[in-house]
């Protein structure tokens, strides 16, 4: 997408807005992610089309982080067979966002061919695997997960079965990701996405998993605004000179459209020094050394790219005989 940006709709940017479509009980989300995605994707010099398919994940992992009601983590992971072995992508509870993906250096080739492909398929890429969403409230809370396999061609399609198998939630997904150019700067990555589904009102008092019953005149309010979804482009997704306001509208103006307040997101990354010393804790003295270079110990967050420098010697965990005689 070679659109130019304003920089002034910068603060447009990296936007989480609920809604509600007409008076029944048809809700959904819309994300516009630009620094956010922005970060994620430039940590790495991944291909293409698995930058394509990180960003459509971070934008589909703010729409779910979005509906958290509890204080913790959501994170969504993709393993397969495929040249993308994995993907992670966390929301925390405030906002804060970090993603990465691994992909395997001796299929590069098969990644190379998908270019021009947009999106690429999902499928051709993760090959067969399964997609996973944990919530986790914490150490004192157990934690949900719910898996399925990869199906279809988009992630959108596997986020559908997701809902599907796992919440029997009707789910329509749209996500999108491409690059816009802005006046004496580089391509800039942009992502966006809407979820609508078809709910009670705060949830019901339905069990997750369980079955729900609809009204005809609910169905066809959630027919009308699945089939709309669909016909969402890219570029209406990314745009950076149209708000998610006026996307919104131009979709359900008909049915009429409700909007509230909208949730910020951010690149946030929960790497740290200490974090890092107390697994280089758990080796050896001469593992440590091994691992040193020019006599210092660097690692690098596979997450946000910060290093970190540790002396081998003060990494080490104490022996026995250290600790005795320190005792």
């Amino acid at each position: 997408m070679d659109t130019p940006i304003d920089l002034e709709t910068a603060a447009a940017d990296d936007r989480l807005i609920p809604f509600q479509v007409g008076e029944g009980d048809v809700r959904g989300r819309i994300a516009r992610l630009g620094p956010l995605v922005e970060r994620i994707l430039n940590v790495r010099s991944y291909p293409e089309p698995v930058a394509v398919l990180l960003g459509e994940a971070a934008a589909l992992t703010a729409l779910l982080g979005a509906s958290l009601k509890f204080d913790g983590k959501m994170t969504l992971q993709a393993k397969g067979d495929g040249p993308v072995r994995f993907l992670v992508v966390d929301y925390v509870s405030g906002g804060d966002m970090r993603g990465l993906a691994h992909v395997d250096a001796a299929r590069l080739a098969e990644i190379e061919a998908l270019k021009g492909e947009s999106p690429a398929p999902v499928q051709a890429l993760l090959g067969a695997g399964h997609l996973a969403i944990t919530l986790d409230q914490g150490p004192d809370m157990d934690r949900y997960q719910g898996i399925v396999c990869v199906e279809g061609d988009s992630l959108a399609d596997a986020a559908r079965t997701y809902f599907d198998q796992s919440e029997q939630v009707p789910t329509a997904v749209k996500l999108a990701v491409g690059r816009v150019y802005r006046p004496g700067a580089a391509p800039a990555w942009r992502a966006g996405g809407i979820i609508v589904q078809s709910m009670p009102g705060d949830g019901g008092d339905r069990e997750r998993g369980e079955a729900m019953a609809f009204s005809e005149e609910q169905e066809d309010l959630w027919r009308r605004a699945s089939l709309l979804l669909d016909t969402t482009e890219t570029d209406e997704l990314v745009d950076p000179t149209l708000t998610p306001e006026e996307l919104l509208y131009r979709l359900y103006n008909e049915d009429g459209v409700r909007v509230f307040d909208d949730a910020r997101v951010r690149f946030g990354c929960s790497c740290n020094r200490e974090k890092i010393a107390a697994v280089l804790a758990r080796y050896g003295r001469a593992e440590l050394e091994d691992m040193a270079e020019d006599g210092v110990i660097s690692v690098a967050c596979e997450f946000c790219g910060k290093s970190y420098a540790f002396d081998p010697e003060t990494a080490a965990a104490p022996s026995d005989d250290e600790r005795a005689a320190a005792s």
